[in-house]
């Protein structure tokens, strides 16, 4: 069924909320698109869409989100055609935030799109490049990538006439920058320098669509890096075995399909993990906002903790896991080796921009040269290499350290 004008009203039907919009039927405390808060910058609405799914829609046309085809998940894109990158793991968990925002009578739109965009500020080489360019940005303020995709959002992605950024809603950056809960403290640059025009209320929490889409990137992440190890013969059938929920899976599987084959019974216990999960922050999630008793998406931010959340039995067992991946996966020496050299090729990339910035393309290097101090000038080189691809990266490194390289062809 197509969906309705956005200025059609909402209409209260016993204890839900029918949204035209959304063509749904939707909790009161969830994001109704009819309610949102707006743009920073006023548009006209597009009749055929509701707000949450525009934003959607310019996320994945964006050429961040493009970009992330080839950022690293945890193995470099030239491992191989079958392990995650960080666009195929945000497909994945906004799969599982759709489908469970269904369940729990959220905006599905809204958690697809924060859930799509919520890596978006990654640098290539996935958490050591990250590392990296924080060291080298130390001066500047450091770097992090939450508060990066909130920059690309809001002013990196140039493509409209009238205004830097997507523009997308307040509920979609609010989810963005605080999926992981309220932005106190030190606050990042970034999401400093946006909330002095358009206040995402930063010390409050997110939305119960972002809530959603951050418990549903630790369910992607954790399964599926499993997978990527087994695949990749880092981690053993045999040692996963003995970590809770994932042992009681496998013994599952194996006890109903004799002799089936390895990489059979790896995606049906990954498969039966995952909907395990999902069951739980249903049943969890639900039973924390009826104690709750909020009643609004603002009762929601102001309630003071998540509610969105696994129950205190999974919430073990899924730390149990983050560890051994921690501790057998991240920090193994073939991914380790990955990473150092990863490091290096940041550092030194920054290191020659700064100190030659006329080896920056040009429009960049125009920047670079025309800012007003040392600080200014780091961010805008951060800017650059944080929107590289690993293989770009490894690329422009080759063409600034290998005397070899070709700039010219024959």
């Amino acid at each position: 069924m197509p969906r309705k004008s956005q200025n059609m009203k909402i209409k209260e039907v016993g204890e839900k909320i029918y949204s035209p919009a959304s063509n749904a039927y939707l909790a009161p405390y969830a994001s109704i698109p009819e309610n949102s808060r707006g743009r920073l910058h006023k548009e006209t609405e597009a009749p055929g869409r509701s707000v949450y799914q525009r934003d959607r829609d310019r996320i994945i046309h964006s050429a961040a989100f493009r970009r992330m085809e080839y950022k690293t998940q945890v193995f470099v894109y030239h491992e191989g055609d079958h392990y995650r990158t960080r666009l195929t793991h945000s497909l994945e968990v906004a799969q599982l935030a759709r489908s469970v925002a269904r369940e729990l009578c959220l905006e599905e739109d809204l958690s697809e799109a924060i859930a799509l965009a919520h890596d978006l500020g990654h640098t290539p080489f996935g958490h050591a490049g990250e590392d990296a360019l924080c060291s080298v940005m130390k001066a500047s303020g450091g770097f992090d990538h939450n508060a990066q995709a909130v920059r690309i959002l809001t002013k990196l992605e140039s493509k409209y006439a009238k205004f830097d950024g997507l523009n997308l809603t307040w509920e979609c950056l609010e989810g963005i920058a605080k999926h992981n809960g309220p932005v106190t403290g030190d606050i990042p640059r970034a999401m400093k320098e946006y909330v002095k025009k358009h206040d995402l209320e930063l010390n409050t929490y997110a939305n119960l669509e972002a809530q959603l889409a951050a418990i549903c990137d630790d369910i992607a992440y954790n399964n599926h890096d499993i997978e990527d190890g087994l695949r990749a013969g880092i981690i053993s059938i045999k040692e996963i075995k003995e970590l809770p929920l994932v042992g009681a899976k496998f013994g599952e599987v194996e006890k109903e399909n004799k002799n089936i084959e390895e990489p059979r019974l790896i995606h049906e216990a990954k498969r039966r993990m995952i909907s395990h999960m999902v069951a739980d922050i249903v049943k969890t999630t639900k039973e924390n906002i009826e104690a709750s008793g909020v009643k609004s998406a603002d009762d929601v931010r102001n309630y003071g903790k998540q509610l969105v959340t696994f129950s205190s039995k999974m919430e073990k067992e899924n730390r149990i896991i983050k560890e051994y991946l921690k501790e057998n996966l991240y920090k193994h020496y073939k991914v380790n080796r990955m990473t150092s050299k990863a490091k290096r090729v940041i550092k030194e990339l920054f290191e020659v921009f700064a100190k030659e910035p006329e080896c920056l393309p040009k429009m960049w290097s125009k920047q670079v040269l025309e800012a007003k101090d040392e600080k200014q000038k780091s961010i805008i080189i951060a800017d650059f290499i944080a929107g590289m691809t690993d293989r770009f990266a490894f690329e422009e490194h080759r063409r600034l350290f290998d005397l070899s390289y070709r700039l010219i062809g024959e």
